[in-house]
């Protein structure tokens, strides 16, 4: 028994080793700062051991295979008062194969890449999250236990990469100011390494990310003695410039209309953790269109994301769990587009030891909700909109928190107030569970038939994940009352209870090489619920295989068959053929394709009738050299009445881009946009200069073009053709000053 006792204990202390954690790295304070151009031969590397590391082990799309010697990378760590020093070797036996491309922020993923994942506050709830392609590009991410990563915020850090015969290598600085800690004597920070080789379509870590964890699990921890951090202040000034015409008629112009708009944003550090951002008459104008969308025969409403630097910067820590996770009804608790024309805005977000906390305020000027006119047709004075959001949370351990939310939002009388509270835990390294619940009150609203009313709901959901080498399993649970209202969130639908559930078994074949097919799995997806505004119950499958490959390959094929309520009347949802997939085929052409058909909904609230429908499309990303960028994006709908075939519409939804990037600073792009349901051609020509993100100089003109029919609100005739009707011309700069 003792024996047997014995070899139980030892068994479990292995098991435990060969997943503990790496012992805290002690970094070297360097005598003097390097300089950041991608050349390792700064007095500060050459006297700075590399980090013991040990086995970088993959992560996707394999899990657990060694990474090979002949891509060894050696990391370096230094700091000062000031910044924070990386520097990275990289090693590649195939240096002329390394896919690198100069190009924009946070559009390189495709190349090979270096990232880390810097959770300065050591509170296991946040962490920076910086990539750089061999190239020197940057592409960066706020990664949060809510939300994960969110590629929205654009951080003040500065990189180099040069490629070598054997390898490339990478430089990157932090400036203190960047980041949020509590200084002392011995700070802790928690650190997890990335690195992607293209050609083979595999990420590796280190330390190794077990399935179903992520970086804030099992991170190495970095030590830095006497390290205070430095007040972050900052001033943005903004001026912008706009002049647009609209056509009258078919033969003549409106007068031009012109403006001019002076704004400012700041940020100050009110202490090492907590920061207030604010900004007075903004421009939040976009510098990019939305991408064109099939809009017709849509149930749910489409989500646009933001663009808008203010309101992109942080915003994970603003959602709450399950929120934008698998097939969940609400993708945001907080979606800032519904803010259309700020007049200020105002952030104060922070950790205090294990709470981490934001509020956000804003006053818009042109709300979407009302749309008054008088008898003549003239528009009313609408009032402005307030929001207000406050969020925090409360580290439990690594990832796990527990967490609150309160929004408003006040427009003419008319009150929207959500409280509720969301939790996350990891029972063991495989398992995740999470929950959140939210009670809403909105009084001041008006019936359809002008009648006062005062509604109230809840919303609640519950998620499981459950995450090994072999097995995924995830569902979700989801209640919504009829009567629930979220002004600030993005979500599809009230007034249902549903349930989904995620499995999937995975294959290897000849794991740890470089053979083309790297991983198979079938999977199964399933739905069912009951919709109480419908008046039905709701129900859907989907089941196929998957497959990853080399070239960052990934192949879809399934089979989808349910049936949806939808006014009373249950209808059939099915697809015989679902497929989608991406392949890089060659290091200057991606391309991604998919294709699914079969019965579907007419959603009239008159007159619904059983459909057939076809999808199909495809992206190519074609880059001929490093400089140069062309994509291209095709989507096309087909729906016919299934009783007779009859063809009820087409569409045809084209979005093009040409990108030149001469450097990471600066770059000229054409855009060009069709939709033949709303029968629209937009063109958008920009050149722009960041030196770095709030540094910054962008000149545009952009085009709207309609056909000459919907223009004149008549029938088409032979002659008709497509008109300009709208013009415009935009000048932006702004400065960042950081003190």
């Amino acid at each position: 028994m003792i024996r047997i006792f014995t070899v139980a204990v030892v068994a479990i202390l292995l098991a435990r080793s060969a997943h503990a954690q790496p012992s805290p790295f002690n970094v070297t304070r360097a005598a003097q700062p390097p300089t950041i151009d991608g050349v390792l031969d700064d007095a500060t590397w050459q006297q700075t051991e590399p980090m013991p590391t040990g086995e970088w082990k993959s992560y996707n799309p394999s899990r657990g295979d060694l990474m090979p010697d002949a891509y060894r990378t050696d990391v370096r760590i230094a700091y000062d008062d000031r910044n924070i020093y990386f520097a990275f070797y990289c090693r590649d036996n195939e240096p002329d194969k390394i896919r690198t491309n100069v190009a924009k922020r946070d559009s390189a993923f495709n190349d090979d890449w270096l990232a880390l994942s810097l959770d300065s506050a050591g509170t296991g709830q946040s962490a920076y999250h910086l990539f750089t392609n061999p190239s020197g590009s940057q592409m960066d991410a706020l990664n949060t236990s809510a939300s994960g990563e969110q590629f929205d915020a654009d951080m003040l850090w500065f990189s180099a990469a040069r490629t070598t015969t054997d390898g490339y290598t990478v430089e990157v600085q932090i400036p203190l100011q960047t980041l949020r800690f509590k200084g002392g004597d011995a700070v802790r920070m928690g650190l997890v390494f990335f690195r992607k080789v293209s050609r083979i379509g595999v990420s590796y870590a280190w330390p190794e990310m077990l399935p179903g964890q992520w970086v804030f699990d099992r991170p190495s921890h970095l030590v830095f003695s006497n390290l205070q951090p430095r007040r972050l202040v900052e001033v943005l000034p903004s001026v912008t410039y706009n002049v647009s015409q609209a056509r009258a008629d078919e033969a003549s112009w409106n007068s031009a209309d012109d403006k001019y708009n002076f704004g400012a944003s700041g940020k100050f550090g009110i202490t090492s953790g907590i920061t207030l951002d604010g900004t007075v008459n903004p421009d939040f104008s976009q510098v990019e269109s939305d991408a064109f969308q099939v809009e017709v025969n849509q149930r749910f409403p489409i989500f646009f994301s933001e663009k808008r630097p203010f309101f992109m910067e942080g915003m994970g820590l603003f959602n709450i769990a399950g929120a934008g996770s698998g097939d969940g009804n609400m993708r945001t608790a907080v979606h800032t587009r519904k803010i259309v024309d700020p007049i200020f805005g105002s952030k104060l977000t922070g950790t205090l030891g294990k709470t981490t906390f934001g509020v956000l305020n804003a006053l818009d000027d042109k709300p979407s909700m009302l749309a008054s006119f008088d008898s003549s047709g003239r528009p009313l004075p609408v009032p402005n909109r307030a929001f207000t959001v406050a969020r925090a949370t409360y580290a439990l351990r690594r990832s796990d928190y527990v967490g609150g939310i309160l929004t408003h939002t006040h427009l003419d009388g008319r009150h929207n107030l959500v409280a509720g509270g969301d939790v996350a835990i990891r029972p063991s390294s495989s398992q995740s569970v999470n929950a959140s619940l939210l009670v809403s009150r909105t009084t001041g609203s008006v019936s359809e038939s002008g009648v006062p009313q005062d509604l109230g709901g809840i919303s609640a959901q519950a998620s499981y994940g459950y995450n090994t080498r072999k097995v995924t399993i995830g569902g979700q649970v989801e209640h919504y009352d009829r009567d629930f209202e979220m002004d600030t969130a993005f979500y599809n639908r009230t007034g249902f209870t549903s349930a989904w559930t995620y499995n999937e078994y995975n294959f290897y074949p000849k794991g740890g090489t470089n053979f083309w097919l790297q991983r198979v799995f079938p999977f199964f997806f399933g739905r069912a619920g009951h919709d109480r505004v419908q008046g039905g119950n709701d129900d859907f499958i989907h089941t196929g295989i998957r497959f990853n490959t080399t070239r960052q390959g990934f192949i879809s094929l399934g089979y989808m068959n349910g049936h949806e309520t939808w006014r009373g009347r249950r209808f059939r949802l099915a697809n015989t053929v679902n497929t989608f997939g991406f392949i890089q085929a060659f290091r200057w052409l991606g391309v991604n394709a998919y294709y699914n058909g079969g019965y579907s909904i007419f959603y009239d609230f008159e007159n619904p009738f059983q459909g057939r429908q076809s999808n199909a499309g495809f992206n190519l990303d074609f880059r001929p050299n490093q400089h140069l960028t062309q994509e291209i994006n095709v989507n096309t709908v087909r729906f016919d009445r299934a009783s007779n075939g009859e063809r009820i519409y087409s569409v045809n939804i084209v979005n093009a881009k040409t990108t030149y990037q001469f450097d990471k600073h600066f770059l000229v792009r054409f855009l060009a946009q069709y939709d033949s349901s709303a029968k629209r051609v937009l063109t958008d020509l920009l050149a722009s200069y960041e030196f770095v993100p709030g540094t910054v100089a962008h000149a545009g003109y952009g085009s709207l073009y309609e056909h000459s029919s919907e223009f004149l609100n008549r029938p088409r005739l032979p002659s008709d053709k497509y008109l300009m009707i709208n013009r415009g011309l935009f000048l932006k700069a702004s400065y960042l000053w950081r003190f």
